[in-house]
């Protein structure tokens, strides 16, 4: 009999878990396969899965099972023909951009972005001669920013902070008409709100942090759409190496089981929620394009699932960053969070979190005041959270 120290090493191997697979029983839930690389019996298998010639893995960073199990959800809930996910938000966003984008090019964004994208579009990348130019997409229509250099244009299908729709169907046809490819970050509305996809879009990005993970306990990012587009994506990822855990891609297809019941609940709520706070009288203006008054109602209204606007909405508070310091601070259970999307309702001080290190004029000029306060509105019973608001309100507010 071999030594001990041998036997715990190789007794219950990955020929094991092979003996598993061939069972007439399966589990329930996916199993995490937390393997770095895999083990062959003899060098054809591994010529014929590197030559694809046969299915299998080799190496985390190249394919991993729960990678391509999660991947597979995010592709049939987006309407995609593939997917890939990673590390982070950003690491999805900056690998895809970076996959159709090189020296001499140029990219038309969204003026409104979340303060990261922002960040890696205005300083980084013309590091590597990439040229951004910041416009107003929502109407649709890019043809007075295209060049002859141009190679995409991003948007989010949910402006942060100021909940701005753009016209997706109108954009995606301006910038195929000029020969551009159209990315959007659908992190805000995920795809039961909307598809981009659907409505032309090359490419869907996600922070998959957020709602598709939606309890506040996993980083990750994805992108969905064509193949030859994926696999263009895929390749750079390999190359750079932004892969999610196993961990967390398993938390990930736990989360997106139960994507569409938590988005209408979030949606119902935030709506619930965005009325409460129009008619109130300390509160200068309330976005959520869910609203009649909001300038993107019509948009929206069109292009997204019936009734679902999302849980995302900002305000500008009555006196200031004063107000807002106050009204932060006499919050009981909505604390102040520098993210969103999860269970509990939260709230964002944008000046002060994701907008943070913008230049203050230019976040002004962009609407982004000093006083604007972001909620993420979670899945409580409504009238609590309606409660908490207007208690906070009168405590932090009505003596000012």
């Amino acid at each position: 009999m071999k030594e001990l120290s041998t036997r715990l090493i190789h007794t219950g191997d990955a020929r094991f878990a092979a003996k598993i697979a061939k069972m007439k029983s399966l589990p329930e839930t996916m199993p995490i396969y937390h393997s770095s690389v895999f083990a062959f019996d003899n060098i054809d298998d591994v010529d014929a899965i590197y030559e694809k010639e046969a299915d299998g893995y080799i190496y985390s960073r190249i394919a991993a099972p729960n990678a391509d199990a999660v991947s597979e959800m995010i592709a049939s809930a987006d309407g995609g023909e593939k997917a890939v996910v990673f590390a982070s938000g950003m690491a999805a966003i900056t690998t895809t951009i970076l996959s159709f984008v090189g020296t001499g090019d140029h990219i038309i964004s969204s003026n409104v972005l979340y303060g990261g994208v922002r960040d890696f579009l205005e300083n980084e990348l013309p590091r590597f001669g990439v040229e951004v130019t910041f416009a107003d997409l929502a109407a649709g229509d890019i043809t007075a920013y295209a060049k002859p250099n141009t190679k995409l244009v991003y948007t989010e299908t949910i402006s942060n902070p100021l909940m701005e729709v753009p016209d997706l169907e109108k954009l995606a046809k301006s910038a195929h008409e000029n020969g551009l490819k159209l990315f959007v970050d659908n992190t805000f509305a995920t795809s039961i709100v909307v598809k981009p996809l659907n409505l032309g879009a090359d490419a869907v990005l996600y922070s998959a942090t957020k709602y598709l993970g939606g309890h506040s306990d996993i980083v990750a990012g994805a992108v969905a759409g064509k193949a030859e587009i994926i696999d263009r994506i895929k390749k750079s990822l390999v190359l750079y190496g932004g892969i999610a855990s196993p961990h967390d891609c398993w938390l990930l297809a736990r989360s997106l089981r139960t994507l569409d019941l938590r988005m209408k609940r979030h949606s119902e709520n935030a709506l619930k929620v965005a009325k409460f706070l129009e008619a109130h009288p300390k509160i200068e203006r309330v976005f959520y394009p869910g609203l009649e008054s909001s300038p993107s109602y019509e948009r929206a209204s069109r292009q997204f699932s019936s009734g679902l606007y999302g849980g995302m909405l900002s305000v500008d508070l009555k006196g200031g960053e004063e107000s807002a310091r106050k009204v932060v601070n006499a919050f009981e259970s909505i604390y102040l969070v520098p993210s969103l999307a999860g269970t509990a309702t939260t709230v964002s001080w944008s000046a002060k979190t994701s907008h943070r290190f913008f230049d203050r004029e230019e976040r002004l000029k962009a609407g982004i005041t000093d006083g604007q306060l972001r909620f993420s509105v979670g899945l409580e019973a409504v009238g609590d959270i309606i409660a908490e608001l207007s208690t906070a309100f009168a405590a932090a507010l009505d003596k000012a």
